[in-house]
This record gives structure tokens, C-alpha cells and sequence, in this order.
């Protein structure tokens, strides 16, 4: 019988070769720390952010080289991919804007970089679209788990979300792979944009629904289905379930009813008759 260190070599070699897990790691949390730096002195904030740039670069490079992928074509994906990057960061200044204009509690842009774990996750989310995109396989995952790991929010790579997205408070959030999100959208904790049923034989097909521009979704709302579209400029109240389209404009909401119990250990006296 052959001992695990064995078993574990041979299943090794019949797989491509992967990139190191923390390398991807430590790729986008420098990628991220370069663009949202706060640093008021600009001079060094430009020699920093040059520096770092080419370091990045560089980094991205050997992650590719891992992939197998040869020499000119890392290279030619990693110019693509910085290409990129200044249109992923006007669109994630949107998206921290767009945070800041809704919450009451946020007070200066800086802080939505430095401490909001919505704009973390969605800032993780968009770069790792951009490999997703350039169809660079295993990082994209990589990086929107990482995301997962810190904050909570589970942003499927592929998804396509438009601009001035924002989560407001995070953790419990899931956006399958299919779902598409318009502009304007706003989403609480505990949201889930999923499938109605989960088989391997629906994996080309659109299986999360599409919520479109202006859609604010609050607490615990589950939206499920490919054909579920949420029309523009509607609302869905917290632990809602929807598995169907709702027209624009509309409002969803549960209707609770509260029952009052007596704190008298003994029934209304008008229930019995002597």
C-alpha cells in the first residue's frame, strides 16, 4: 500500500501547476494599500506610488508564471490587466462616494478606504473581475475568498455589477456568478443573490437574477433565480423572499403581525360560562 507523502505526490503531478495562495494574497492587499493610501504629503505619495507600481507589475508576472502561462504571455496579461486599473479605481472612488453620500455615519471619503469592509470586498471584487475578464484562471477566486475570509461578503469573480455600488455594513452577503446589478444599487447584511437549485449541468447558464439601477435591498432579503430581474427603482424590506420579477418602482415587504400575551396566568373570564 502506498504511504499518503506517495499518494499525495502522484495526484500531484497529474494536476497544473497552481499559484501560491498567500502570494495572490499579498498581491491585492499591496494592490489595494497602493491606490487607497492616505498620505497628505503628495510628493511621497507619488514616489511611493511609482515605486510600488513596478513592484506589483513584477509580482503579478511571477503569479502568471506559476499558471504555466509563458513568458510573453504574463507579460502582455499583466500590461492589459495595469491597463485596467485606472478605470477599476474612478470606478471604486464612485462606488466609496456613493457610500458616502448614504450613510449618515461616514464623515470623510478616507474613512470608507481605511475602515468600511463593504468597500473592501467590492474594491477586491472589481479586480478580481478584471482577471476573470482577461480569463486568468484560479486568481480571481483566490482573490474575492480573501475577500470572503475578511469581511464576510462572498462576491462571485464573475458577477458584473455597474457603478456607485454600496454595502452598507457587509458580512453574510452572497452574489453568485450570474448575477447582474446595475447602477445606484444599495445592499445591507445578510443578502443573498442566488440559484434556486444548485446542479453541475447548470453551470453555462444564468442562474442568479439581475437587480437593476437604483435597487435598494435590506437586511436578511434572499433573491433567488436567472429569470428573477428586480426592476429599477424598487425596494426590498429585510427577510423578504423573492423568486419572481417585481415591476419597477415597486416596494417588498413582509407583513408581521404582533400578538400581545397577557401577562395573567389566568384566561378573560368571558371565555366561560357557569
Amino acid at each position: 500500500m502506498l504511504d499518503l507523502l506517495t499518494i499525495i505526490f502522484e495526484n500531484n503531478k497529474k494536476k497544473n501547476s497552481f499559484p501560491d495562495k498567500k502570494k495572490s494574497e499579498n498581491f491585492v492587499k499591496k494592490l489595494f494599500h497602493t491606490l487607497f493610501i492616505i498620505d497628505h504629503n503628495i510628493l511621497n505619495n507619488v514616489v511611493f506610488f511609482k515605486k510600488n507600481y513596478e513592484k506589483l507589475k513584477k509580482l503579478l508576472y511571477d503569479i502568471f508564471i506559476e499558471l504555466n502561462i509563458n513568458e510573453q504571455k504574463s507579460n502582455d496579461l499583466t500590461q492589459i490587466f495595469f491597463k485596467e486599473i485606472p478605470n477599476i479605481y474612478q470606478t471604486l472612488i464612485i462606488d466609496a462616494n456613493a457610500i458616502l453620500k448614504s450613510d449618515p455615519a461616514a464623515t470623510v471619503i478616507e474613512e470608507i478606504f481605511l475602515s468600511y469592509p463593504g468597500f473592501f470586498a467590492t474594491a477586491l471584487y472589481r479586480i478580481a473581475h478584471q482577471l476573470w475578464v482577461q480569463k486568468i484562471p484560479i486568481i480571481p477566486r483566490l482573490i474575492t475568498e480573501y475577500a470572503h475570509s475578511k469581511t464576510g461578503v462572498d462576491i462571485h469573480a464573475s458577477a458584473k455589477i455597474g457603478k456607485a455600488f454600496a454595502i452598507d455594513h457587509g458580512t453574510g452577503i452572497v452574489i453568485g456568478s450570474s448575477t447582474e446589478i446595475g447602477n445606484k444599487v444599495k445592499i445591507y447584511q445578510g443578502v443573498t443573490l442566488g440559484a434556486i437549485y444548485v446542479d453541475k449541468k447548470l453551470a453555462n447558464i444564468k442562474r442568479h437574477p439581475t437587480i437593476e439601477d437604483q435597487v435598494t435591498i435590506y437586511a436578511g432579503a434572499t433573491v433567488l433565480g436567472g429569470e428573477t430581474i428586480i426592476g429599477h427603482d424598487s425596494v426590498l424590506g429585510g427577510n423578504v423572499w423573492v423568486t419572481k420579477s417585481i415591476p419597477p418602482f415597486s416596494i417588498v415587504y413582509q407583513k408581521n403581525e404582533i400578538k400581545m400575551r397577557s401577562n395573567s396566568p389566568f384566561p378573560d373570564p368571558i371565555n366561560f360560562m357557569i
